[in-house]
């Protein structure tokens, strides 16, 4: 895997996201995501699809545009919002409270086990200042072209710069290989609450450049 400081391959451009691509980072989360284990198993069968774009276009576009934490490709085909660490960045009143509104409504009778899993989560995260990775995902037609480590750039960038960690929790070996590939290693596993789906908790110590 490429590193992202690899000076061999020219990196795609990127910048931050504005509130014009929130349905754009809605519509490629959804696409990257519509097929993945933790789709199946966080959003009931019955209009899941809806479920997922509203979720993505609430949690991800809205979440990383208000607090400048979301980064994508210039058309969007691949995204990265991150939680900036404790206190830098809050999220506005309005956000917050449409999140907690409607994201039990939209797990329906999933929601104990995502929102139980989520306090698992939140336990196992680094006390210390971190970066936390919410959303990454490229549409299936622009992956295998570095898009992945060119949105993730700025924020690992950052904190190799500025000694910050960076963290993330996945659900498939496949994104514990992905996210080794940058430095992140293994600091949880276990499973959701439910024991339904496997569960890895990453950190990334910021390296020397």
């Amino acid at each position: 895997m490429r590193r992202v400081d690899d000076p061999d391959e020219e990196a795609p451009d990127v910048r931050l996201a504005e509130q014009r691509d929130v349905p754009r980072i809605a519509a490629t989360l959804t696409i990257a995501l519509a097929d993945s284990r933790w789709t199946r198993w966080a959003l009931p069968d019955d209009g899941r699809m809806q479920r997922l774009t509203r979720l993505n276009e609430l949690d991800a576009g809205h979440r990383g545009v208000a607090t400048h934490t979301a980064w994508v490709t210039e058309d969007v085909s691949a995204v990265a919002v991150w939680e900036p660490p404790a206190g830098t960045a809050p999220l506005p009143d309005d956000v917050r409270a449409a999140l907690a509104r409607e994201l039990p409504y939209l797990a329906a009778d999933r929601w104990a086990a995502v929102s139980g899993t989520a306090d698992l989560i939140a336990a196992a995260r680094p006390e210390a200042p971190h970066w936390w990775l919410a959303h990454l995902g490229v549409r299936p037609t622009a992956r295998r072209r570095g898009l992945a480590a060119a949105v993730l750039a700025p924020v690992l960038v950052r904190c190799d710069t500025e000694g910050t960690l960076a963290a993330a929790a996945v659900h498939s070996w496949a994104n514990v290989r992905f996210l080794r590939g940058f430095g992140f290693e293994v600091t949880l596993t276990g499973r959701t609450t439910d024991d339904e789906l496997p569960l890895w908790v990453l950190v990334r110590q910021p390296q020397r450049r």
